[in-house]
């Protein structure tokens, strides 16, 4: 077992890093009360389930997989619930699943009653190495990712290596990307070590990772400076994302970053880049409209103006903060992804 502790003074918590850690929330996490536990259908239920054994009276909520439920409307939906129930602030939240039910039970836990306990139990790669720390909760809104939300510390966060065994392989592979990110910016060492093999390794790309992040978040929890470094690959990513969310058939966060840093790297890079992705399946070329991807990087929430601050990478393992204009960014997207 592995903890690592979160040190935000007042807001500090535990990242518990253990296999079979499912079966030791009630130790491990407080669930004597009323707890919202929110889930997906592409989680196997026997996890929600587990969850919801240990606590004094559970409300599980199953929602439909998918970005898309990362909504307003959802939003209002859990918090009806728990007026329904008469959840007070001595209840708490609970997300199992990946990065969007964190994000979206975080920001219902934020909210109610202006903020309950909040427990992260994250049931993908991506979200076990990332976006299950830090304290970033949100909901999409008028199109945009992540527009609506708050920086909302949980409480204690609970990584069960275990559960990436019902995990598909595209879903491995977009954590393995956001891996590629924090090695790309910190870890050459470890960068080097997935280039070569990463499939046996899960347990310490996962904790190597958190380690990373957890330094990030500890000297700069509101994203005023360091923290800007974890949005490598996501101004072009999450562009890539929100147009792509209207397709039948969508990218995935973890593939839309990937793209994202293919598109901020150096060309020495980009070919590093080029043969991990695409051992991984992950796509390295994406024939969107020059336009649209324009007018979504203007509502990224790092532009001011036209300019927007990006985390280039030039060497492995270090990283440089840029101020590009949104056709800047484009035309090297343009030259790397192949747009249309």
């Amino acid at each position: 077992m592995s903890v690592l502790h979160m040190e935000l003074g007042a807001n500090s918590y535990d990242i518990t890093v253990e296999r079979g850690a499912l079966q030791r929330a009630g130790e491990l996490l407080k669930l004597g009360r009323k707890v919202l536990i929110v889930t997906d259908d592409g989680v196997p239920f026997r996890y929600s389930d587990k969850i919801a054994s240990f606590c004094k009276e559970p409300y599980v909520v199953t929602l439909p997989q998918g970005e898309r439920n990362k909504c307003m409307s959802t939003y209002m939906r859990l918090l009806e619930k728990m007026v329904e129930n008469n959840f007070t602030r001595n209840d708490c939240v609970v997300a199992v699943g990946g990065g969007v039910m964190g994000d979206l039970a975080g920001f219902v836990a934020a909210s109610y009653m202006r903020g309950v306990d909040f427990y992260n139990v994250p049931t993908t790669l991506l979200s076990q190495i990332d976006s299950s720390i830090g304290g970033k909760v949100a909901v999409d809104f008028a199109g945009y990712k992540n527009l609506v939300g708050a920086f909302y510390q949980p409480k204690a966060v609970l990584i069960d290596p275990d559960v990436l065994s019902t995990l598909p392989s595209r879903q491995l592979a977009c954590g393995m990307a956001e891996a590629v990110k924090m090695f790309a910016t910190f870890n050459a060492e470890m960068f080097c070590e997935v280039e070569e093999n990463y499939d046996e390794k899960i347990d310490r790309i996962i904790i190597e990772a958190l380690k990373i992040k957890k330094a990030v978040v500890e000297e700069d929890e509101k994203e005023k400076g360091l923290r800007k470094v974890l949005n490598f690959g996501h101004t072009v990513g999450h562009a890539i994302e929100s147009i792509e969310e209207s397709n039948d058939y969508p990218l995935f966060h973890g593939e839309c970053v990937g793209l994202g840093m293919l598109c901020m790297s150096s060309p020495d890079i980009v070919k590093r880049l080029r043969r991990i992705l695409h051992r991984m399946d992950i796509p390295t070329s994406w024939r969107g409209y020059e336009k649209n991807l324009k007018a979504a990087m203007l509502h990224d929430k790092k532009a001011g103006g036209d300019t927007i601050t990006v985390i280039t990478v030039d060497k492995i393992g270090t990283f440089k903060e840029e101020k590009m204009t949104v056709d800047e960014i484009v035309t090297r997207c343009r030259e790397v992804l192949s747009l249309s």
